[in-house]
């Protein structure tokens, strides 16, 4: 008979360090679940997405890479460092290019981050509702968009930060179609 092998059966990122991770842990730890956010130094997994998540986004992203303006580019589930203890991943973002470090970048910073968009699942309610769109308005991210489902339909909640009070501010609620002047001009046929 073999020798018995000891083998742990979690890896060791399960186990948090005191203080939490920071986001540059995020590139180094070895074996993440794709997608892994670090919200206030905590690994945070996502859920499987649905039909319904990924076919908004693939109109929304196809949407503003149509309609973004010269020296802006759409990112699709890329992270977002706002700071040491939190990396977001908003499901689409508008990033200045000069932001763009090269073809191995793993995240954008959030000064270079224009819009950040969340299409609201089951799973990240009070993620995608409370905790990321205070945390992007705080990193100074100026426009925001959540999608929510609503009886098998995207509708679409716009804000823009208001820089007296460092929060969101509704801009809008579109049911059927998006169409807004700002941050730039699109119109989206969401049905």
């Amino acid at each position: 008979m073999g020798a018995l092998m000891s083998v742990d059966p979690y890896p060791d990122w399960l186990r948090p360090p005191v203080g939490g991770y920071t986001a540059d842990d995020l590139d180094r730890l070895p074996d993440l679940p794709p997608h892994t956010e670090l919200i206030d130094g905590s690994l945070v997994f996502v859920s499987p997405q649905v039909r319904f998540h990924m076919r908004v986004l693939r109109v929304l992203e196809n949407a503003l890479a149509a309609a973004v303006p010269s020296g802006w580019e759409v990112l699709r589930e890329m992270s977002v460092k706002i700071d040491t203890r939190n990396r977001p991943e908003p499901d689409l973002m508008v990033v200045a290019e000069e932001g763009n470090t090269g073809q191995s970048q793993t995240f954008s910073l959030a000064a270079d981050v224009l819009l950040a968009v969340e299409v609201v699942s089951v799973e990240s309610k009070i993620r995608d509702r409370e905790i990321k769109p205070v945390k992007y308005a705080a990193a100074g991210i100026r426009f925001f968009w959540r999608v929510e489902n609503v009886d098998g339909r995207p509708v679409v909640y716009t804000y823009e930060l208001d820089p007296a009070s460092n929060r969101y501010t509704p801009t809008g609620i579109f049911h059927d179609r998006l169409k807004i002047d700002h941050p730039f001009p699109v119109d989206i046929e969401l049905s």
